[in-house]
């Protein structure tokens, strides 16, 4: 009787003719499902850490450790991507993301974590959170190239920003859904608990990697002529020299990776902007976090149906880049949570209309056989600097006595002077209107 065929070495299939192919849909459904989970256990850790420490310093240092990691083997990641299977990558991160964060859930179920009646106990569950977050930054670090890589080959070139799009519509949507019910959860049934969810949802994902056949590459990889290392450190080079060749795409990554490093205190203070400012429950910290999901998908749906190219193009990122740092800064002066909501949505509908046509300008504009290490390498660059945003949010919310207003105010000016800078420059203008 003949065997079934394992779905990971079975012959590859033709080129998808449809957005909507089998392959495809395991692909949005599995990261979807992880995407919920995920963001369930964000909120339960940040919010159990503030309530067992109260420091804003270590919650920076936590969200700086699980993001570190990223800035170092992103490129990494990215030539792993392009020399092997890209959707096996993708399967064994998702299965060791789910053993990590599954020994965090368990370690969580002691009595005495939960009670906080043992201070050795607490302390230890506290490292564990940061070798968890360690771990997970790592596994990011190769996950993200391989799965953003894998897109294009999954669908049909014409359909590639409708792929990103909808990619991204599902992912944040499930953040969306996760974010509004995490805070809930939380009060309801505790951080183990939506630890344990986060770990299962990770096993659901590598499910579905697991049934997806690959096509066939269009342009295989070229046999090593060099020793593997050096070979190695050749292939993640090109990645830097395909950007350093498009001075338009490294005036976008300055700006970008300056503003995501300004915009890492607003969201470590964002705690203690719900509670002190806000004077709302911690729930509220999800809900705020969910409304930037929101508008993230709206600014998805957005740039998927219009379709914008040219100087259209250019003129809605540019604005979008400007207004995302304004609504920051104009968010610490609020102080009515639904009010607050209407601010974070606007920020997500910038972020959203950004992302998902730089995302699809990068995956038409670089080869096949590149494409996993260039996304790497924009990826580090523009969020190089993000770890130190985080930790310094923490430790300026520690040394200003919690004073947000004054932090928002001074990141929201500070990313506004450097878009408009940006702006000044052509290469960055013919950029954005380029493809």
């Amino acid at each position: 009787m003949e065997q079934p065929s394992d779905p990971l070495t079975a012959p590859s299939e033709p080129r998808p003719e449809r957005l909507w192919n089998r392959n495809f849909l395991l692909l949005w459904q599995g990261q979807t499902i992880s995407q919920l989970g995920n963001q369930a256990f964000s909120i339960a850790m940040m919010l159990w850490l503030k309530q067992a420490t109260g420091s804003a310093s270590l919650m920076g240092l936590l969200m700086f450790t699980s993001m570190i990691p990223g800035v170092l083997l992103g490129p990494i990641g990215g030539t792993f991507a392009d020399r092997h299977s890209r959707i096996r990558i993708a399967l064994i991160c998702d299965i060791l993301s789910a053993l990590a964060v599954l020994s965090l859930a368990f370690a969580m179920f002691d009595h005495r974590v939960v009670d906080r009646i043992d201070p050795g106990a607490v302390r230890f569950v506290i490292g564990l959170m940061f070798v968890v977050a360690t771990l997970l930054g790592i596994l990011r670090a190769f996950f993200t190239p391989a799965f953003n890589a894998v897109i294009p080959d999954l669908v049909p070139r014409e359909k590639i920003p409708a792929a990103n799009s909808m990619s991204q519509i599902s992912i944040q949507g499930s953040s969306l859904l996760g974010l509004s019910i995490g805070g809930v959860l939380f009060e309801v049934l505790g951080a183990s608990v939506l630890y344990l969810v986060d770990g299962v949802s990770f096993l659901l994902a590598g499910l579905c990697a697991f049934l997806i056949r690959m096509p066939a590459r269009q342009t295989p990889r070229k046999p090593a002529t060099d020793h593997p290392f050096r070979e190695f450190l050749r292939e993640t080079s090109e990645g830097f020299h395909f950007i350093w060749q498009r001075p338009g795409l490294r005036d976008l990554i300055v700006v970008a990776s300056v503003n995501n490093f300004l915009s890492m205190p607003v969201v470590v203070l964002a705690p203690f902007y719900v509670e002190l400012y806000l004077k709302s429950e911690p729930r509220w910290y999800g809900f705020l976090m969910a409304s930037i999901i929101a508008g993230s998908i709206t600014g998805y749906v957005l740039a998927g149906v219009l379709r914008l190219s040219g100087a259209a193009r250019r003129f809605w990122m540019l604005t979008s880049l400007l207004l995302a740092p304004a609504f920051f800064g104009a968010l610490g002066l609020v102080r009515s949570p639904f009010v607050a909501l209407g601010g974070t949505f606007l920020i997500g509908l910038a972020l959203g209309i950004i992302n998902v046509y730089f995302m699809s300008m990068l995956q038409m504009a670089a080869p096949t056989e590149l494409r996993g290490r260039v996304l790497s390498v924009v990826f580090t660059l523009s969020g190089a600097l993000m770890p130190v945003g985080m930790l310094l949010g923490g430790v300026l919310g520690d040394l200003t006595g919690k004073n947000v207003p004054l932090v928002y105010g001074v990141c929201s000016i500070c990313g506004v002077l450097v878009v408009l800078v940006g702006m000044v420059r052509r290469e960055l203008r013919e950029f954005l209107a380029s493809g």
